[in-house]
């Protein structure tokens, strides 16, 4: 009985090692190569199915409970349109529309876009609260882990799906510094 005891003790002992090398491996990797969403401690007492986005690390952490986290790639918005406080999850959009809004139509936007690969809202929608603001996908990967919005937070598309999946409706929203 030892045996198997002291043989399962060492097949534990390997798979955890296995484990943390292939965390290190993927710490090491160029952002851009990495898995997302990442494992994560999450800090502050938030309850499971939060969403809490951290403006200056550019970071959406969806809560997982017990200070733990799945931890995404986000754009903010850029100077002078970024925002903190709270928020909830008010309705989710698949293949969401656009319609810009008046200051954006002002500054030179269309009216309206259509679900598609021109749409700058990508392929899944979250809104927020009764506001203007979503947490949405991209058509300009690119601009993620910028400060490019005009508001709202945008993920890669494939990030955003992931997202669309897990959270519910009222879900809460924090947006902290």
């Amino acid at each position: 009985m030892r045996v198997i005891a002291g043989a399962f003790a060492l097949f534990i002992a390997v798979a955890f090692a296995g484990v943390s090398q292939a965390r290190e491996r993927q710490a090491a990797l160029p952002e851009a190569q990495q898995t997302w969403p990442q494992e994560a401690e999450l800090k502050g007492d938030y309850p499971r199915g939060a969403i809490v986005i951290n403006v200056s690390e550019r970071r959406l952490y969806y809560s997982l409970g017990d200070g733990k986290a799945l931890m995404y790639r986000v754009a903010v918005g850029k100077t002078g349109f970024g925002w903190t406080g709270q928020s909830w999850v008010s309705m989710k959009t698949k293949n969401p529309a656009w319609y810009p809004t008046a200051r954006m139509q002002a500054a030179g936007a269309p009216h309206y876009v259509p679900p598609g690969p021109n749409n700058p809202l990508g392929v899944r929608a979250l809104y927020l609260g009764w506001s203007e603001y979503r947490i949405h996908g991209t058509n300009a990967p690119h601009s993620i882990g910028s400060a490019s919005s005009s508001g709202c937070f945008r993920m890669i598309n494939a990030d955003v799906t992931d997202l669309f999946e897990r959270v519910a409706i009222g879900a809460p929203v924090y947006v902290i510094q």
